[in-house]
């Protein structure tokens, strides 16, 4: 197994020989450049949620509603598209998928160089091109997908929580530096000059060259597993099984958040304290990536429903102290009660990231109990390859959040004047959210082998 085999058959990394000899180190390979990949993905996702502060200044002349909507479509095209690119990994194989999906970002980054140097440009095609990055959106769901494979049962929320905070890190590092490099002439490159004293093609330039590294890194040192392998008909089997559902309405509420408060962010700031740049926006995100391993280590540790629940009651807690400080206009603790609950998404996210896997495990072992042996070893690959695709598809349903919380935003500033009313909704949505989990995962006289599983130290 070299490190440009394309195809590897003989995966096993429950089996420790195997794992301890040459697993763990494919496995990590694999990881890293997936990180790298999904990385650049989410970095071109979230491009317009700091475009869309400058572009007034560059002579837009776009409502705040419609510098909104330019912050939300591609969250809602970002979900829409994880929806195939969960399904199409087990198809075309991860390394394969990555190639692909990686090279299709060119189109993005492209449309938005040319476009930002025409402020005639008509808001319609301004938000088809918006949408065009909804395209990097559709990465995270077949890199998690494809991760879970190469990863055994009992490190999965260890190695999904690393690939998933790499991705979402991309998040903070384009509203950190698209600022500074907007502010650059990269004249070498393309012959434009300042719109309104900014560069705003540097913005989609400067994801040129990494996205050249993260192709060539998928093309040589990334592998496919055959074992990964599935029919669609296989994997969409998982539509039909309650927990899918579950588990998505939850990770709305907490990756959902995670990705439309980032999104949301640099354009709240700039609404409701004008006096601020919008360069401290990426101390959001930041805090909630890093977070997001801790998520799925506790989850590994101490339970995954555990501490979905008390993460729950964190962001209810957090969302509160944003609406009173935004209400009072003092931004330290509005910025403070954000970055908590910046904190509190990503460690949702892990948690219930882990579940996923120990649900769909569970329910596998318990239709083959009284099957025998072989019928076991049969089920564990079953449940791995379905719970590859919830892992893709409950991600897709929860990058809804990406539109939702954006678009409420704008829709709440537009009909009252601020963004207290959109807060509440997604108060109540936690709510909810803690509720189903108490109900599914926690409540002792419900499933005792799933919830007990949801909570098991693995």
């Amino acid at each position: 197994m070299s490190n440009h085999t394309s195809w590897i058959s003989d995966w096993n990394p429950e089996d420790q020989k195997f794992w301890d000899s040459k697993g763990k180190f494919i496995a990590r390979r694999n990881l890293i450049w997936s990180i790298v990949a999904e990385h650049i993905a989410f970095s071109v996702w979230l491009i317009w949620s700091i475009v869309a502060t400058k572009l007034p200044q560059a002579g837009f002349h776009y409502t705040t509603d419609q510098l909104f909507q330019l912050v939300a479509l591609p969250g809602l095209i970002g979900s829409l598209m994880r929806f195939p690119y969960t399904f199409l990994v087990t198809i075309f194989g991860g390394r394969n998928w990555t190639i692909f999906s990686t090279t299709v970002l060119f189109i993005p980054t492209i449309a938005l160089t040319y476009f930002v140097g025409h402020p005639e440009t008509p808001f319609w095609l301004m938000l088809l091109v918006a949408a065009t990055a909804g395209l990097g959106g559709g990465n995270f769901a077949s890199s998690m997908t494809n991760i879970s494979f190469f990863y055994p049962d009992r490190m999965k929320g260890w190695g999904l929580g690393l690939n998933a905070a790499g991705g979402n890190i991309g998040v903070s590092s384009v509203q950190l530096l698209t600022p500074i490099l907007m502010g650059v002439g990269l004249v070498n490159l393309y012959q434009a000059t300042p719109v309104g004293g900014v560069y705003l093609q540097n913005a989609g330039l400067m994801w040129i060259v990494p996205l050249i590294i993260a192709m060539f890194g998928a093309v040589f040192f990334m592998n496919n597993l055959t074992s990964a392998r599935s029919s669609f008909k296989e994997a969409l089997a998982i539509v039909k099984r309650k927990h899918t559902w579950i588990m998505s309405f939850i990770y709305v509420g907490t990756f959902g958040s995670f990705i439309g408060y980032s999104a949301a962010f640099p354009l709240l700031i700039k609404t409701q304290f004008p006096a601020v740049t919008v360069a401290i926006a990426f101390l959001g995100p930041l805090v909630g990536s890093l977070s997001r391993p801790l998520g799925g280590l506790l989850a590994d540790k101490v339970g995954g429903a555990i501490i979905t629940f008390w993460n729950l009651i964190a962001m209810g807690a957090a969302t509160i102290g944003v609406m009173y400080f935004v209400e009072v206009k003092e931004f330290a603790g509005f910025l403070a009660m954000f970055l908590v609950l910046f904190v509190t998404t990503g460690v949702g996210n892990g948690s219930t990231y882990r579940m996923i896997p120990s649900i769909f495990r569970e329910e596998k072992l318990r239709e083959a109990k009284a099957s025998g042996e072989a019928a076991r070893s049969l089920a564990v690959n079953a449940a791995r390859i379905e719970s590859g695709a919830a892992l893709g598809f409950i991600g897709a349903i929860g990058a809804c959040g990406g539109y939702f919380i954006p678009r409420g935003f704008g829709a709440s500033i537009a009909a009252t004047g601020g963004p207290l009313f959109a807060l509440a909704m997604y108060l109540a949505f936690y709510a909810i959210c803690l509720a189903l989990t108490w109900w599914f995962y926690l409540r002792k006289t419900y499933s005792p082998s799933v919830a007990n599983l949801a909570q098991a130290r693995v």
